[in-house]
């Protein structure tokens, strides 16, 4: 089964060994879990539409670039695709209104 990039934490070997949780489903630390997208399919969506899509799984991304990537957003799990435990949204999908 394929990865897709939304699904990998995409650390290189220098980050791997100096990264502090092993524990699988931790988020990853800041500097990793914020860092610049440089994958060839990646693109700041623009359009509002497409960006605050309720449909979209938006707590499948490993990485909080992919919220904001036009190939995540159009590619991406849709909430409906979740299955046993997992089918509960987690966090505020509200989470661009201040």
């Amino acid at each position: 089964m394929t990865q897709h990039c939304w699904e990998m934490r995409g650390c290189d070997d220098e980050m791997q060994s100096r990264c502090p949780h092993s524990i699988p489903g931790e988020p990853c630390p800041a500097d990793c879990r914020y860092a610049a997208c440089t994958r060839p399919t990646h693109e700041v969506e623009g359009d509002f539409a497409v960006l605050l899509n309720p449909e979209r799984d938006y707590d499948a991304a490993v990485k909080e670039i992919c919220r904001f990537c036009t190939f995540f957003l159009t590619h991406g799990p849709k909430v409906s695709d979740r299955t046993g435990d997992e089918a509960t949204r987690q966090g505020n999908p509200n989470r661009f209104l201040l």
